[in-house]
């Protein structure tokens, strides 16, 4: 469904952005308000704004883009998945591309979530009704290692890990060209691309994001890197390298319009992940080696 655009200017001097979006839009709850916010859904007199508490001067013109939430009730399906680890606290799945992690537009079944209700019933417990137990995400087309919680406590205790950046995740990533420089660090602030809503892009006033990499092989026209991001932005690795001039190859929204890899999707795997038991604090370790359809590209490169 397409998202609804509401725009009006800010009347009321000192006002926090959003109680300001919340007493102009009633039928939207405060914390979906925060939500559309933090996700760079409003537009502040021409320039994103990603913090609820921003204050305003009075005056600002604002434009809010809210796409109607459909009610879904989330159903168990029995579809495969690669369990690399689990406990009573979590599950590591190597997530194949093409699985779409939760239920959302276009995607009513299907998904991880559904997957794992089927094999954790007591999930639909933990956390939000539509992301049973998600604490992040990968796109559809990429694959690889993916952490879900199991209890709500745990949610919790992984969330403040992401947030305070002491999960270290890894990922391995075929860029057209050779990059340069071969080993550095992007930061770039990404949010809603002003162009297509639909985009993520590097803009002013974006949300800081950073990805460091190195360089791991060369071939002719092509970049093998291992990619950390240090944030974890919507599609950030794929619109670093693109902003950087090193798009993912077979990106078919970031990258060339020509594909230079026989692939049908990204180059883009989560190789690598680390994160701290939450009962006991035990750093961990999870690694996923490339699927088939990668190994193919790197042979065919000749790697």
């Amino acid at each position: 469904m397409a998202p609804q655009r509401y725009t009006f200017a800010a009347s009321k001097a000192g006002a926090r952005l959003d109680r300001t979006l919340a007493d102009r839009l009633p039928e939207i709850s405060r914390a979906r308000v925060q939500r559309l916010i933090r996700e760079g859904e409003v537009v502040v007199s021409g320039v994103i704004s990603t913090k609820p508490s921003t204050r305003l001067a009075g005056g600002e013109l604002i434009t809010v883009h809210v796409t109607a939430v459909e009610p879904q009730r989330l159903e168990p399906e029995h579809i495969p998945l690669d369990i690399v680890f689990r406990n009573d606290e979590i599950i590591v799945v190597d997530k194949p591309a093409g699985l779409v992690v939760h239920p959302g537009a276009g995607h009513s079944s299907g998904t991880l979530v559904n997957a794992l209700l089927a094999l954790v019933p007591k999930l639909s417990l933990v956390g939000g009704e539509r992301r049973p137990g998600i604490v992040h995400r990968l796109d559809r087309d990429t694959s690889g290692l993916i952490v879900v919680a199991l209890t709500e406590t745990v949610r919790l205790a992984l969330q403040a890990q992401f947030q305070e950046r002491t999960v270290l995740k890894s990922y391995l990533a075929l860029t057209d060209g050779i990059v340069h420089p071969p080993v550095g660090v992007i930061n770039a602030p990404i949010g809603r691309s002003k162009r297509d809503r639909k985009r993520m892009a590097v803009v002013r006033g974006g949300r800081e994001s950073n990805t460091i990499y190195q360089t791991l092989e060369t071939f002719d026209d092509h970049t093998l890197v291992k990619a950390k991001p240090e944030t974890g932005r919507t599609h950030q690795i794929r619109v670093h390298f693109s902003y950087l001039g090193f798009p993912l190859a077979g990106d078919p929204v970031y990258g060339r319009r020509k594909r230079t890899v026989p692939l049908k999707r990204h180059f883009l795997h989560a190789h690598r992940l680390t994160l701290s038991l939450p009962s006991t604090g035990e750093v961990l370790t999870f690694t996923a080696p490339l699927p088939s359809d990668l190994t193919h590209v790197l042979n065919w490169l000749g790697g």
